[in-house]
């Protein structure tokens, strides 16, 4: 009867350094890849978002391509009245358009969506989402491009009349200052004000394409307009 052979501990201890080997070696490369890629993505970021930003300034002095996300739920309502029911108002969603927005002889005539990101700012202006629409009795912060939709806020004066036409109701405001402020400076809004004030805010210098370090505001006072009654009920 034969004997059974034994294993070759050293071949096998070879074998097993020579696969640790070969999986360090294959391994390796494709680590330091992923390093140098995250290292190339974080410094580049900046870069890619202006040329992000002006690419779509570019895009916005073309006809107007909505994204597949845009919807127009806007119908124009005549109240002009004193109030008007909470369970009325159609609040809108992010990207879509529930309004109009006009400052007569100044350029400014435009949609005005809920939200202030690609869609709406693509296609008119946006209510910025962390503050009001008009009628709660708060503050609107409105933004812009500074080349297509709000490029006119360059015209604006002292006493010029502000037109918002929403879905429920009318609303206009005049304009009592225009400032113009870093970028990052938070002073500029307050939205936690008590009473209805529209800001609106575009890059500056005008007519320079992508992200400057400031912003041109324009501050108005509702002056009529339906106020929202029964959002608490």
């Amino acid at each position: 009867m034969k004997k059974s052979k034994k294993p070759n501990t050293r071949a096998l201890k070879r074998r097993k350094k020579f696969l640790r080997g070969l999986r360090h070696f294959l391994l390796t490369p494709v680590l330091v890849c992923l390093l140098l890629f995250a290292v190339i993505f974080a410094i580049s970021t900046p870069f890619l978002s202006d040329f992000y930003s002006i690419g779509s300034m570019f895009l916005q002095d073309s006809e107007p391509v909505y994204s597949h996300t845009y919807e127009n739920i806007f119908t124009p309502s005549d109240n002009s009245g004193d109030t008007v029911n909470a369970e009325d108002v159609d609040y809108p969603s992010i990207d879509k358009q529930f309004g109009t927005l006009e400052i007569d002889n100044r350029g400014v005539d435009t949609k005005l969506f809920f939200g202030d990101g690609y869609v709406p700012l693509r296609n008119g202006a946006g209510v910025y989402a962390g503050s009001f629409i008009p009628g709660y009795g708060k503050t609107i912060l409105v933004s812009g491009h500074n080349n297509t939709y709000f490029n006119g806020l360059k015209n604006v004066k002292k006493g010029d009349i502000v037109k918002i036409r929403t879905s429920y109701g009318n609303y206009k405001y005049r304009v009592t200052k225009t400032l113009i402020a870093d970028a990052d400076d938070k002073s500029t809004y307050d939205l936690s004000a008590d009473k209805e004030n529209l800001v609106m805010y575009t890059c500056y210098p005008f007519d320079e394409l992508g992200l400057t370090e400031q912003r041109f505001f324009v501050y108005a006072d509702k002056i009529s307009g339906p106020q929202i009654v029964g959002i608490y009920e």
